[in-house]
């Protein structure tokens, strides 16, 4: 292929981004609701507990440590827990029970009612972030879900989920990317916004 072809496929993929990116404005309500989901829960002294699989078990791991650690403000750690860092639990489950149940069954033992669970799953179809999430629902904490479209069966086991405008899963992951990123900014300057920035 010819270095005018690559620039060209470069190209092609960057005005695809954008175009996800540009459309997310349609979307700031939800994130809103899901800023509003985890203030609430983290000023009832709740948690913030985070689930999925391969991008979206790092994306888990990312937005656990922006809370714990620091966005952009000094401030009190914010409790957040990817439910995807245990190799132990994770390889005990599946090899005693099944796949589908490594995350609800960390979900039983560790969840309570003023917690918050988010599972992060590009297709909506993932079995063990859905598992994790009727778990929650069935102990009274509120669920959060990160998705693209359709994003279904995902988005109805939700109190607020956030489907990125796309079904192509590269730009589903940048649009959530960008999408943590506003809503931890807006959750630590509710919580924190008499602190310096480091903007």
């Amino acid at each position: 292929m010819s270095r005018e072809g690559d620039l060209e496929f470069f190209n092609t993929r960057l005005e695809q981004s954008r175009g996800v990116i540009a459309a997310l404005d349609a979307h700031l309500g939800t994130l809103l609701k899901v800023a509003d989901l985890f203030t609430t829960t983290l000023e009832a002294g709740g948690t913030l507990f985070l689930c999925g699989n391969g991008g979206s078990a790092a994306d888990a791991q990312h937005v656990a440590a922006e809370f714990v650690g620091r966005f952009l403000r000094e401030r009190r750690p914010l409790p957040a827990i990817a439910l995807t860092c245990n190799t132990s639990v994770l390889t005990c489950i599946g090899n005693d029970y099944d796949y589908s149940q490594v995350f609800s069954r960390q979900v039983l033992a560790h969840v309570r009612r003023q917690d918050c669970l988010v599972g992060i799953s590009t297709s909506g179809r993932s079995p063990n972030v859905l598992e994790a999430l009727r778990a929650a629902r069935s102990l009274g904490a509120a669920t959060v879900g990160f998705t693209g479209e359709p994003g279904e069966p995902l988005g109805g086991l939700c109190d607020a989920c956030f489907k990125a405008p796309s079904d192509h899963t590269p730009r589903i992951q940048e649009a959530h990317l960008l999408a943590w990123h506003l809503v931890c900014d807006l959750v630590e300057h509710r919580l924190a916004p008499m602190e310096p920035s480091h903007v």
